[in-house]
């Protein structure tokens, strides 16, 4: 769970630090990395839930 958490805590950082990139060069190529940091922090967050609703459903069996 801890890998997870610093995955996803990662990513988001490296989002905002693009998108901050982004604001400040005005060059768009910032915006799409930003982009597809997003989708996969957002992919990162889906597994961390799925993750845990296994360990909830291997506790009530």
């Amino acid at each position: 769970m801890l890998i997870f958490r610093l995955v996803f805590g990662l990513l988001l950082l490296a989002g905002i630090l693009c998108f901050a990139a982004s604001i400040l060069t005005g060059q768009a190529h910032w915006r799409q990395r930003g982009l597809v940091i997003v989708k996969w922090t957002v992919l990162a967050g889906l597994g961390m839930a799925a993750v845990l609703v296994l360990e909830r459903l291997a506790l009530l069996l």
